[in-house]
């Protein structure tokens, strides 16, 4: 009798804290991940060069020859029969006629002129992590400072959905509000790739207990974050943790990180 009795009272407080949860009321907010893309390729290790050598020397190797090729051997054919005097030269064409090997020179002569671009830019010498132009083989993402109860923190760009809008509309809005019209963004689909929750401070709670935050995913076509706005910073993912305080809150954000 007593078992039954524990089992009816465990049903109902459960029944009991269901009901309670779900009267609760949570306020929705769109956050954004904004990456700029890398804009050079990865620097290759020693492992990775000798294996891209050797994929290159096998290329080479089973490649057919081109048009280029195939016009210099026979032009060495022909000039070898020239010097046995087993063709005749005519002196007018000969004059003006570009050979491939003078082609080849000339296509060496260009080669020792070119040099490489610096992978390193002023705004990486002079650590301005509010510019897009650094870290150029790494992503960046951008974080905002926005005010989170009493406190500043910096996080990804987020806001409070309004009336009518969808998710997708809060997030393009929040972005445009907070970093401006100048920057271009592509935003890759219609549905959050991350979330996170958390409550509100006993003495701040007003109509809702917290927020549910969730993220989109976009990546930074052109422009600049305006001036006016608020502190930003466009950090690689090493760094990204660093700035991000809350433990909870870089866990989820890190669920959706490349």
């Amino acid at each position: 009798m007593l078992r039954r009795f524990v089992q009816i009272g465990g049903r109902e407080l459960c029944r009991t804290q269901s009901t309670a949860a779900a009267t609760e009321k949570w306020d929705l907010y769109a956050g954004i991940l904004v990456e700029r893309l890398p804009v050079v390729s990865k620097t290759l290790s020693p492992l990775e060069k000798k294996f891209q050598d050797v994929l290159w020397r096998v290329e080479y190797e089973n490649s057919l020859k081109s048009d280029h090729e195939v016009k210099h051997e026979r032009e060495i054919v022909q000039a070898e029969l020239i010097k046995q005097g087993k063709v005749q030269v005519d002196l007018e064409d000969s004059g003006s006629k570009q050979t491939a090997q003078d082609l080849k020179d000339n296509y060496i002569e260009e080669l020792k002129k070119f040099q490489f671009g610096d992978r390193t830019t002023p705004d990486d010498k002079a650590n301005k992590t509010s510019s897009t132009d650094r870290c150029l083989e790494d992503t960046l993402y951008l974080l905002v400072q926005q005010k989170l109860g009493q406190q500043e923190h910096l996080i990804l760009p987020q806001g409070k959905r309004e009336e009518g809008e969808s998710m997708r509309q809060t997030a393009e809005r929040v972005l445009r509000e907070q970093c401006g019209q100048e920057l271009r963004v592509l935003f890759y689909g219609n549905a959050p790739v991350g979330f996170h929750k958390y409550k509100y401070p006993s003495n701040q709670r007003t109509e809702s207990v917290g927020a549910k935050v969730f993220f989109y995913r976009a990546s930074l076509r052109s422009g600049q974050v305006a001036e006016k706005a608020a502190k930003f910073e466009w950090l690689p993912k090493e760094a990204l943790n660093g700035k991000l305080k809350n433990v909870a809150y870089a866990e989820s954000v890190n669920k959706f990180l490349l």
